[in-house]
């Protein structure tokens, strides 16, 4: 079977099924249409594995948790800057195309962070959000001082890059 054929096989077999798992864990409909139809671009892309899934619930359950996962974390994200803008005095609010800007940096800065590997991340967040001295986060990460001024600047550097 080609890939063409086995990823619109599982399409058509599953999208219906897909689509009412995703709508009762989000109560939403068109959002879990857009996990479904992001779901299958990733079933696409991986058109070494789509011929071979024996189990197709499983598969794309798998895929579309990941998804969901990073929907509510982008959800989250976007909770906590609109409640931080709204404890700001009035003269201080952001305009709406400001926050919009403000929320794609904080988008692309979450998922360049969520690429890292687990320590990087964790000092990385550890020094910008909780305010911990380089001293702090190696106790807490149980590494020396110079690898968490590494775990740093690596955690850095791609923010920069994705800042450029």
């Amino acid at each position: 079977m080609s890939h063409e054929t086995a990823a619109g096989r599982l399409y058509v077999d599953y999208h219906g099924w897909l689509h009412n798992w995703l709508r009762r864990r989000l109560g939403c409909t068109d959002t879990a249409a857009d996990l479904v139809h992001d779901t299958f671009l990733r079933v696409v892309r991986r058109f070494d594995e789509a011929d071979r899934v024996r189990e197709p619930r499983a598969y794309l359950s798998t895929i579309a948790r990941g998804l969901l996962a990073n929907h509510w974390r982008r959800q989250a994200l976007e909770q906590a800057y609109l409640e931080a803008l709204a404890s700001l005095p009035e003269p201080s609010a952001a305009s709406p195309e400001d926050r919009e800007l403000a929320l794609e940096a904080l988008h692309r800065i979450d998922a360049t962070l969520a690429c890292l590997p687990e320590r990087p991340r964790r000092a990385f967040l550890l020094a910008q959000l909780d305010g911990l001295r380089y001293r702090e986060i190696a106790v807490e990460l149980g590494v020396s001082e110079r690898m968490v001024k590494k775990y740093m600047a690596r955690a850095m550097y791609e923010c920069l890059l994705q800042a450029a």
